[in-house]
């Protein structure tokens, strides 16, 4: 595992087996491909797949239909999502399993904390075949 936190500085002076402590305000919100969502990467690795990630949702985003390769859970720490199978609210915990397909919505905005095993899988709404890195 090849796992990093993007722009975390002094990283690569680190040994591989030290803690890595992630001042989150001091990392950059980083756009995806989905208009209103931007992300501050946690832990990336590319070979696996694997992410943790804070992701920032404007009111009256819409995510596209999407598979998750693998489960995906999710923490909301503000505002709310929604898609048609129910709500998940601040202080509430989602969890996906390999396979799911959904479109998710937020009305309100939100503030979610994301760990993924694998990327989502995009189906349609224009960004079709691409992955959420």
């Amino acid at each position: 595992m090849t796992a990093t936190t993007p722009f975390l500085a002094g990283e690569d002076r680190l040994h591989p087996l030290a803690s890595r402590y992630v001042r989150t305000d001091a990392l950059p919100w980083k756009p995806t491909p989905t208009p209103g969502i931007h992300m501050k990467i946690l832990l990336q690795d590319p070979d696996s797949g694997l992410l943790t990630a804070l992701f920032r949702w404007a009111p009256g985003t819409e995510l596209a239909l999407h598979e998750h390769v693998e489960i995906e859970q999710s923490f909301l720490l503000e505002g709310s999502l929604e898609d048609e199978e129910g709500e998940v609210l601040a202080g509430d915990f989602v969890w996906r399993p390999r396979g799911n397909r959904h479109v998710a919505r937020s009305r309100t905005g939100a503030l979610v904390l994301c760990f993924f095993l694998k990327p989502n899988i995009f189906l349609d709404g224009g960004l079709e075949g691409q992955e959420l890195k």
